[in-house]
Parts: structure tokens; sequence; C-alpha cells
């Protein structure tokens, strides 16, 4: 590994390669914040992917590209005399200092949850931070991840179920509602309930510190998989798929499941 100077100077070249790039290539000068946000957002799921696949080549690669993208942003913050990549990283470690009294103060806490918890009321107390505890909560976060965050953030307030096996009634509850309104046929209402219950089912799995993001992509991995599976088999036999019964199609799906990697 590197050392501490190597480091430095690494990022140091970084920095001066933008510059240069800033001044001297016409693609680089002319973004803008907003130009950048769609590649942040693509670079941001690529390395999602990345840490899914467990690619540490591929992770390293994916963290470079999002580090040229806070040195782009703080460039630009610079040339506009808002604030430049030194303003950034004294504004995190402040942030970072004030948020572990119990590292760098004299607090004492012993349990990570304990941590979490204490974050949630130190960041109402922080300068220009939040004013409610659900309000450091994107709106623009993904419904799914959206959720375990909101409920995330209550459960370190204290709003929390004392039993987790107690969600169960929940979803039990939730999923009679549905199955009414279904019923009834009533399309806004079966939506909304259809909501309650995923949400349900969102706080049962953080209750059993299960990440839903990650357990439904590995879900989507393996749906794409068996699925790609079963179309090439198919295409194997100069078919298409509709040209197969659905027996037909369970009976290679289920030869997909006993090839795929556990």
């Amino acid at each position: 590994m590197n050392s501490r100077q190597e480091k430095l100077e690494a990022f140091g070249r970084l920095l001066d390669i933008m510059d240069e790039l800033r001044e001297k290539c016409p693609w680089d000068h002319k973004q803008t914040n907003e130009s950048l946000r769609a590649n942040t957002i693509e670079e941001t799921y690529e390395l999602a992917e990345a840490i899914i696949n467990d690619d540490n080549n591929e992770i390293k690669k994916e963290l470079g590209d999002l580090l040229l993208h806070i040195v782009f942003y703080s460039k630009i913050g610079e040339e506009k005399e808002a604030f430049d990549v030194a303003d950034v990283c004294n504004s995190i470690s402040d942030k970072l200092i004030f948020r572990h009294p119990h590292v760098f103060g004299d607090k004492k806490i012993d349990s990570a949850s304990k941590v979490e918890q204490s974050w949630e009321q130190i960041k109402l107390k922080e300068k220009g931070g939040n004013k409610t505890v659900l309000e450091g909560v994107p709106t623009a976060l993904p419904s799914l991840v959206k959720a375990y965050r909101i409920q995330d953030k209550a459960r370190n307030s204290g709003f929390d179920w004392q039993q987790r096996q107690d969600v169960w009634d929940k979803v039990k509850e939730e999923m009679l509602e549905l199955k009414a309104e279904i019923d009834k046929m009533d399309a806004d209402k079966t939506e909304a309930e259809f909501g309650d219950l995923i949400f349900s089912i969102i706080n049962a799995a953080r209750l059993y510190k299960v990440n839903p993001d990650n357990a439904l992509e590995r879900t989507n991995q393996k749906f794409i998989y068996r699925f790609n599976y079963m179309e090439k088999k198919v295409k194997e036999q100069g078919k298409l798929l509709n040209q197969l019964t659905l027996e037909e199609l369970e009976e290679i799906w289920q030869e997909a499941k006993l090839t795929e990697k556990k």
C-alpha cells in the first residue's frame, strides 16, 4: 500500500490534471454542475454494481470516477469563488469530528447502535443542519431506499417495535387490507394499500438486519440469470419463448436454478 505522502501526492496530481483539463480541453471547459449531474448518478450506480459483484478492481476504477466528479464540482465552485476542494475536505472533517464526540471528545459510547442514536440528536444541533429527524432523508432517493432510511431514522429516535417479531402482525394486517381493496376493484386504494404492504415488508427486513435494496437486487440478478439461461436453451432448440408451454419453460427454469452459483 502507498504511504501517506504518496497518497497526498496522488491527490495533488489529480488536482493538477483537473486544472489543466478545465483550461485546455473544450469538453471539460464547458461542463457545469447541471451537465455533470446525470453522469455523477450513473457513476454512483456503476460503483454500486461493482460492490454487489465484489470486484475490487472495478470498485477501484469506479471510486476514481466518482473522485473525479468531486474534484470537478470543487473546481467549478472555485471558479465561482464559492468554495474549493479544501473547503469540501474541511467541511466533511469538521462534520465527522462534531458527530463523533465519543472519539474526539469525552463522551462515552460503547456500541454501534448507541452511536447511531446519538447521531440523530447531534444532527439536530448542527449549525445549518436538519430541523427535524426526517428532514435528512433526500426526497430524490428511490422509494425503496427512502422507506428504509425513514424507518431507520425513526428507530434512532426511539420509535420502533419493542419485539421485532411483532412486525409480522402488521404485515398480515396490511395484506388483508390490500386484499379487501382488490376485491372492491378500487384502483386508487389498491395502490395505496400495496404501498403500505411494501413499507411493512421493508420494515420487517430492517428489523431482521436485512438491507431490502440488496435483497431485492440479489433476486433481480437470480431472475436475470435464470431467464437468460432459459432463453438460450430455447434458442438452441430453434424456437422462441412464446412457442413453448409454461410447463416446458418451467422445466428449463428449474434446470437453470441447479446451475447457478449459490
